[in-house]
């Protein structure tokens, strides 16, 4: 039997909902349809955000011979088939679901012929490509990023999935209720609804009744839009502002949704972005936590998160790291970054090895030419910063 989120599934780009930046007038998605064109590409994103609807699209479109496999699912045998296909008829589209999972003897028997073109690689994944995807094939595909999905985005699929379903009985605060639940993921709406719609022998469906097939509370969207990331964002300014109770009422709600890898992740940046210099050990400090909440798991997972949390709340703060990585990279976009010294180039007999002399220090220029005397660390006023800056104050004396 046929599942919802299949049977409404768009065969056409125009009917996707979301990913403006690569579909629509004048849009690259588009263009390719337009131009008849296919390049090998990655998209990767959240689950549910449209990855596998465009991949469909895209070939109904384009008319292509497409063949769809899953790095995990299908062994070597079935690429090698694929192969021998596109050989034959000259070339074909090959959508590889969870491509950051395929391993080496697959990709080693792809990257010849998506060199030469006979296959044109459409992979999904919703892992970033940049870290979890061979360099080879990376080279060879461009990569694009799907967006989240918001509120409203599902709400417009489901009330197109409505007219697929006979009789059905539901209010606007319903679809919404259903929509906030899904956060973002148009695949878990789909199904819900579906589930909902055929657990009621009138097809009227509720709030109770999505309730009592899902009880998740509802809390990272509203009606104001306010989602996910603005969760996230909260959490960060709490812990900046040392806020102790909003960040673990924060905390609290991300580990109620067992969003930990969003949690893991926005507290590795507030660690070394907010905290920075003026608790340098902070950082190894959150890692043994995560590592000790990933060990235990939920719910005991909530025990080492809250320390970490209250302690990077309470911790000194200093973003001179951050100013001062930004202020480097700043002069680097434009065009500051100069030829490096010859005295620090490698090999160069004429650098002055710093162990050599008093301190372990000597005076000599590092820095480019066009930046000489530029200074991007301001250190803050806080004890460790301090003692950093004497000591090397100190070592020039």
């Amino acid at each position: 039997m046929k599942i919802l989120a299949d049977i409404i599934r768009p065969n056409k780009l125009e009917d996707i909902i979301g990913q403006d930046h690569l579909i629509g007038e004048g849009k690259i998605l588009t263009n390719l349809v337009k131009n008849k064109k296919m390049f090998s590409i990655i998209l990767y994103g959240k689950p549910g955000i449209g990855k596998t609807s465009i991949a469909y699209a895209l070939s109904k479109e384009l008319g292509i011979r497409t063949k769809f496999l899953n790095a995990t699912v299908n062994k070597k045998e079935d690429f090698d088939n694929v192969i021998e296909e596109a050989k034959f008829y000259g070339d074909i589209l090959l959508v590889v679901d969870e491509i950051h999972r395929m391993n080496k003897d697959k990709q080693d028997i792809l990257l010849p012929y998506i060199e030469n073109g006979t296959i044109i690689l459409l992979g999904l994944t919703t892992s970033n490509p940049y870290h979890k995807i061979n360099p080879a094939i990376r080279s060879r595909v461009q990569i694009f990023e799907l967006h989240e999905l918001t509120t409203k985005d599902i709400i417009k699929i489901l009330n197109k999935a409505y007219l697929s379903l006979e009789d059905i009985k539901i209010t606007d605060d319903v679809t919404e209720y259903i929509a906030t639940l899904s956060s973002g993921d148009v695949r878990n709406a789909l199904n819900l609804l579906e589930m909902a719609y055929y657990s009621t022998s009138n097809h009227e469906i509720t709030i109770d009744i999505i309730k009592n097939i899902n009880s998740q509370p509802v809390f990272f969207h509203d009606k104001n839009e306010d989602g996910h990331y603005d969760v996230l964002s909260a959490l960060q300014k709490s812990i900046r502002g040392s806020d102790v109770d909003a960040t673990l009422h924060y905390v609290a709600r991300l580990i109620e949704a067992e969003d930990l890898d969003s949690l893991y992740r926005r507290m590795s940046v507030i660690a070394y972005e907010d905290i920075g210099l003026a608790n340098p050990g902070i950082g190894p400090r959150l890692d043994a936590a995560i590592n000790a909440a990933e060990r235990v798991g939920l719910p005991e997972a909530r025990i080492p998160l809250s320390e970490i949390a209250i302690e990077m709340a309470l911790s000194p703060k200093s973003n001179s790291a951050i100013l001062g990585i930004d202020e480097a990279l700043n002069d680097i976009h434009k065009g500051l970054a100069g030829s490096i010294p010859k005295h620090i180039k490698n090999g160069s007999p004429d650098y002055k090895y710093p162990h050599n002399y008093k301190n372990d220090w000597v005076y000599q220029e590092y820095l480019p030419e066009t930046l000489k005397g530029k200074i991007y660390y301001h250190p803050k006023n806080n004890t460790i910063e301090n003692n950093l800056n004497k000591v090397h104050n100190d070592m020039k004396k």
